[in-house]
């Protein structure tokens, strides 16, 4: 098996690669593009894949409302939050070296439900609902700065984060049960909808504006990536090194949160894509975290892609929130990961 090394700015950023891992990328970027491509054709109205390449190559102009202002947004929004949401967990699971960590796990996602649904439930008819993303993401960073400072005991220590954020997150998840049960209908149903995690009626403003928030934390990842392998080592290796373990800590955790908050504020609550999409890239490749990161991606976008497209075309005419595939996926998932760690 080969491997290369690339080496940037005076050795500061680092990637290693192996033909393993291409074979493996490859092979998942071809998985993806094919569901990509199968879910630009099915519908109500059945597009053969060839119009659906010209279309959106700009040969033909037959099919232009159907595929590039309803599916094609859509498709790219669930490619968007599968991509973040996996990053999202394997960043929790290399910072707290726990295999069952996620984002929906350890409360960042219950912050983000939060923060929309005091949104929907109090700001809805005041202020306009562009601004609900907004709401997910500060949501998210209150509940992970909250999570935080609670476990801050001269340091944080892995297992005292996923305590005190489990905990937390019961918590957040009692108060917006609250709130659902306090709020007329029709704010109950929205919020209830966007609670299950759904890409319905994506737009390209949205797709565009969440493109934005996930550019921020990608600079942070490239730079200090190499130091979250070395942290998975120990902390007392790391701090052996010379890095600067609870900086490093809280900066990754603050690039989880914009990841998995983001994702959270343009689908909802679609869970166990950030506790799957990182088992699976581990299995198939063991490499360092840039290489990791972008398989993960890629599996992440594959399962949410074939979620929305199971949830909006088997069920015809009704449109089923993707999160429930997930969740349907995820769950047994989740208990299996239990059972094999038991003894750990």
């Amino acid at each position: 098996m080969k491997q290369w090394t690339f080496r940037l700015f005076n050795d500061r950023v680092s990637i290693q690669l192996s033909s393993r891992w291409l074979i493996v990328t490859g092979v998942w970027l071809l998985a993806v593009m094919m569901v990509f491509l199968l879910s630009l054709s099915s519908g109500s109205n059945w597009i053969p894949l060839t119009e659906v390449f010209m279309q959106i190559t700009g040969q033909i102009d037959q099919h232009s409302f159907v595929i590039e202002t309803l599916r094609l947004p859509r498709a790219l929004m669930a490619i968007l939050v599968g991509a973040a949401l996996g990053v999202a967990g394997l960043i929790l699971q290399s910072l707290v070296r726990n295999p069952l960590a996620a984002p929906d796990i350890i409360g960042i996602t219950s912050g983000a439900s939060l923060g929309a649904v005091t949104f929907i439930s109090f700001g809805a008819g005041i202020i306009s609902l562009q601004y609900l993303p907004l709401a997910a993401i500060a949501g998210g960073l209150l509940a992970a700065l909250l999570i935080y400072l609670i476990s801050w005991n001269k340091g944080v220590t892995p297992i005292r984060l996923v305590l005190i954020g489990v905990g937390l997150s019961a918590i957040m998840k009692a108060c917006v049960t609250f709130m659902l049960v306090m709020s007329d209908t029709a704010t109950t149903t929205q919020a209830y909808i966007w609670l299950t995690g759904s890409i319905y009626a994506a737009s390209w403003s949205e797709v565009t504006s969440m493109i934005w928030w996930l550019l921020i934390p990608i600079p942070f990842l490239i730079v200090f990536g190499r130091g979250l392998n070395v942290t998975e080592l120990g902390e007392d290796f790391s701090v052996n090194v010379g890095i600067r373990v609870q900086l490093q800590q809280f900066i990754f955790l603050m690039c989880s949160v914009m990841l998995a908050g983001t994702a959270a504020a343009y689908a909802g609550g679609i869970e166990f894509v950030g506790l799957m999409a990182p088992h699976i890239a581990r299995r198939l490749v063991h490499r360092s975290f840039p290489g990791l990161a972008v398989l993960t991606a890629l599996i992440g976008a594959f399962l949410v892609l074939i979620a929305d497209l199971v949830a909006r075309t088997v069920f015809l005419p009704l449109d089923i929130p993707a999160g429930v595939f997930t969740a349907a996926i995820g769950a047994p998932f989740f208990l299996y990961l239990l059972f094999r760690y038991r003894n750990q």
